[in-house]
């Protein structure tokens, strides 16, 4: 397991058995196989500072980080998805998680003192707690927003994102926001998504064999941006005996890369067991249920000689808003362009505008993001309320952190079979620029993914700028459903069953009517199946073992 942490000056000094010190006093360490670009380091005058993770800045900006009052030296943020920990000449710690989560921290206390690491699961071991029965009652009501103030793991708490913690020599710990939405023009911004994803990428691939997917323009784009520095091997999956149109017509036409097609089989179908079994990680992967196909895509990635695999995860919720944006146009009297915008989205979704204009009246933003959202039939725990966010901005955020916390858990999978798994669309300096643009500008009927096109699609074929979708799987999950029924079933009659947390009833029933092709809210279904995964493969997995730091290698 790789990750990185460390402990509160004048607090106990505890680390993981076998990680490397980064430097002591208090101890900071990286746990696990750590590739040397993703471990940066400066010193000088009294003070010292760590980046963990994919990161463009370069030693000059690492020294001037010394010294700045924020964490980054060159006033505007650097590209990539790191933390940043620095420590004055007063002892005094200071960690900056990132503005998205892509690399979440998290904090817990042991003998009077805070321990923090990437890794809940890692830091629940130190104080021997479990599951946090509260937050998986969250994350089976919605798993999307799971009880911000709680992790996975009792007694182990989330570091928000864009925020810096503060650990004194005192013994204090405070949490303060260091980062917030700007506002720019759209033709502000067009470079700076061009910047920040140039440079994410190069952070990525530069020097290192690199595979990518190739499906929609998110993945195809990132792929052409690492092929600027050095060959890119492009992976297209495709049903088994379908070898063309989809996804492979579109990557057929991308220059520059090595093409490889990974044909699904039905052994790959949805919730089939793989012949490796699910490893453990800090919370419930998304890809639990893929595991046979997602194992069997990095593998076959990785026997080509990839040791980065770059995706396109986090695309979707930077770039294709859903119509949010109505609130905000209603609440500020724009009343024509709310209109148009609600007429618009009617039409492209052959469904009513009144129900969009109704909700954007009201003022309902959870109404016009998800309106699908219902309590699941078979939860039975009690769960805390969570407030909805409250405009277009809120939402762009609150999703791509969702997507970027999940996401880290499929990191892990991947980092399990020595293989690491690169999310640009995930770095905080995109969402920084992203979100600068008003809501209603990167909102559009007319053309799919505007600001990522204006900004990279200079890079692609014509045939990728003007598509408007890509390939679909739903049925996949349908028909494996059905295949794996009976598998299906005992995980509805299992641990969360026998936690009190779902009643395996309606949770059955739901399972029998998508075998039968019913017609599916897949998200709480997927939380529930997913988390019984996960707690099988955690069931299985020994404890991360914790000694004296004074015990630890340099």
């Amino acid at each position: 397991m790789r990750w990185f942490g460390g402990c509160a000056p004048g607090g106990p000094a505890r680390a993981p058995e076998g990680a490397r010190l980064i430097w002591s006093d208090p101890p900071l360490w990286a746990a696990g196989d750590w590739s040397e670009r993703y471990v940066s380091t400066a010193e000088g005058n009294g003070r010292r500072l760590a980046v963990f993770g994919p990161c463009a800045a370069s030693s000059h900006d690492l020294d001037r980080a010394l010294y700045e009052p924020g964490p980054f030296g060159a006033g505007r943020m650097w590209s990539g998805s790191y933390a940043v920990v620095r420590q004055g000449q007063s002892g005094d710690t200071e960690i900056f998680t990132d503005p998205v989560s892509a690399i979440p921290l998290y904090t817990t206390r042991f003998q009077g003192g805070t321990v923090w690491g990437s890794s809940s699961r890692a830091l629940a071991a130190l104080g021997g707690g479990g599951i946090d029965i509260a937050w998986m009652a969250a994350f089976l009501l919605d798993r999307q927003t799971p009880a911000p103030r709680r992790s996975a793991w009792a007694g182990v708490a989330p570091v928000p994102a864009g925020s810096r913690l503060l650990l004194k020599t005192t013994g204090s710990a405070s949490v303060t926001s260091w980062w917030s939405p700007s506002r720019r023009s759209y033709q502000e911004v067009v470079p700076l998504v061009a910047e920040a994803l140039h440079e994410g990428v190069r952070a990525r691939a530069e020097g290192v064999k690199v595979s990518s997917d190739v499906a929609g323009i998110d993945s195809t784009t990132v792929a052409v941006l690492a092929a600027q520095h050095g060959p890119v091997l492009g992976l297209t999956a495709h049903p088994d005996g379908v070898t063309e149109g989809g996804d492979m017509r579109y990557a057929r036409q991308v220059p520059g890369l090595d093409h490889a097609e990974f044909p699904l089989h039905r052994s790959h179908l949805p919730f089939t067991p793989a012949d490796l079994e699910l490893p453990a990680t800090d919370g419930p992967a998304p890809s639990s249920g893929l595991w046979a196909s997602f194992s069997g895509q990095l593998l076959a990635v990785a026997d080509r000689g990839s040791l980065c695999h770059l995706t396109g995860d986090g695309g979707d919720n930077l770039f294709l808003s859903p119509p949010v944006h109505l609130a905000d146009l209603a609440r500020s009297g724009r009343w024509v362009r709310m209109g148009r915008d609600a007429l618009e989205w009617s039409q492209l979704r052959r469904e009513s505008p009144w129900p969009l204009v109704k909700a954007a009246l009201s003022g309902s933003v959870a109404r016009l993001h998800r309106p699908w959202m219902t309590r699941p039939l078979w939860l039975t725990a009690p769960t805390e309320p969570v407030a909805p966010p409250e405009n277009a901005n809120a939402v762009l955020i609150a999703d791509l952190r969702s997507a970027a916390r999940a996401a880290a858990a499929d990191v892990e999978l991947a980092s399990a079979l020595g293989l690491e798994l690169a999310n640009p669309y995930f770095d905080g300096a995109l969402l920084d620029a992203v979100v600068s643009v008003p809501p209603e500008h990167r909102f559009s009927v007319r053309r799919y993914k505007p600001l990522l096109v204006d900004a990279v699609g200079g890079h692609l074929p014509e045939a990728h700028r003007t598509r408007a979708a890509k390939g679909v799987f739903a049925g996949d999950f349908h028909r494996g459903v059905r295949t794996n029924l009976p598998y299906l079933l005992t995980l509805a009659d299992g641990r969360l069953a026998a936690a009190g947390l779902v009643d395996p009833g309606p949770l059955r029933t739901a399972l029998h009517g998508v075998a039968l092709g019913a017609r599916t809210v897949w998200p709480p279904l997927l939380a529930a199946l997913t988390a019984e995964m996960w707690l099988g493969a955690i069931e299985s997995e020994k404890p991360v073992r914790w000694s004296p730091a004074r015990e630890m290698t340099r």
